[in-house]
């Protein structure tokens, strides 16, 4: 993958992602956060839907990686920023992997888009064979 990662807080903490167990643990680590950024409990929920979604990409078709999570400030606002990123095979095509309904595997099709409209900034940075880095920011209001 290319490009550092966003900009986090002091408190950021990494979470690997090898295992079912580890993306119920990183629902449980993005929900604390935004706990602390006291998110709303709407705004609280939305996160942590779009981190399960995207914890379990990460291991079904990332086969696995790393969850980076840390409080975020800018103009003023608290927000909890989470990077989800693999080293799998990449999203060949994007614009298709970002449409409602279309799926790689089994599933509703919803994981990425669904995330996107979900989070308040949504990032992708996918490269064939590179892997996969999505970056997702939800801010307090």
């Amino acid at each position: 993958m290319n490009g550092p990662l966003p900009e986090l807080g002091a408190d950021d903490q990494t979470l690997p992602i090898a295992s079912n167990d580890d993306v119920v643990r990183a629902r449980q680590l993005v929900r604390t956060l935004a706990q602390r950024c006291k998110l709303s409990l709407v705004d609280q929920t939305k996160l942590v839907t779009a981190a399960s979604e995207l914890a379990r990409n990460t291991l079904v078709y990332g086969g696995g990686g790393v969850l980076r999570i840390g409080l975020v400030r800018r103009d003023g606002k608290t927000g909890v920023t989470a990077v989800f990123d693999d080293s799998g095979p990449g999203i060949p095509d994007v614009d298709q992997a970002l449409t409602d309904g279309w799926t790689s595997g089994g599933g509703l099709g919803l994981g990425l888009s669904g995330a996107r409209r979900l989070v308040d900034e949504f990032a992708l940075d996918t490269e064939a064979g590179g892997g996969t880095r999505v970056s997702v920011t939800k801010w307090g209001r």
